[in-house]
């Protein structure tokens, strides 16, 4: 049996277009021009491979690289998806595409599944934001990574979590006797 088959298709729909979604809501944070969008893809479909043939993979993550090596799929038996009517749309509907694949994949997979999927999603947003420079004139300044596309990361940090809460130990929550956090 393949991990594969833990998900419905709809399911491992999601699973697979999370790291794009992942990226476009770094996109659609801050739009680039027509070189810096070329840019942005570039680099979104260069952090997915390098996260799905990365040696220390997962069984999740071969799954997936199985499946981009594979027959594209039809685009009729694809889920049907509402177009975003604005920028703040599409970040928003790209956000939620990024929450429901890594419940998903949280939800069915191991914990070592769903962290190395973690990590290529942010992987995938890290190097979307770092693509191409914002702002400037003709290429002449503005800067790497701007103020939208960190806010759009740490919206995923937080929305990605660690997808359990943490264990409410007492000796965990209170400060050591210096008061400065540490144990020892």
């Amino acid at each position: 049996m393949s991990i594969k088959d833990n998900f419905t298709a709809d399911e491992w729909f999601k699973v697979m277009t999370g790291p794009g979604r992942a990226g476009a809501a770094v996109v659609a944070a801050s739009p680039s021009g027509l070189t810096g969008l070329v840019a942005e893809a570039q680099a979104i479909g260069q952090a997915v491979r390098e996260s799905v043939s990365a040696q220390t993979r997962t069984p999740l993550l071969e799954a997936m690289a199985a499946d981009l090596l594979g027959t594209a799929p039809d685009p009729q038996a694809m889920p049907h998806q509402d177009r975003a009517r604005s920028m703040d749309e599409a970040r928003e509907q790209s956000l939620e595409g990024v929450r429901q694949a890594a419940w998903v994949v949280a939800a069915k997979t191991s914990p070592e599944d769903a962290a190395a999927y973690r990590a290529m999603l942010l992987n995938v947003a890290e190097r979307t934001a770092g693509a191409a420079k914002e702002g400037g004139f003709l290429g002449i300044g503005g800067e790497q990574v701007n103020d939208k596309e960190r806010a759009v990361i740490e919206e995923l940090r937080a929305l990605l979590g660690s997808g359990t809460p943490a264990p409410q130990d007492p000796a965990l929550l209170s400060p050591s006797p210096d008061g400065s956090g540490n144990s020892n």
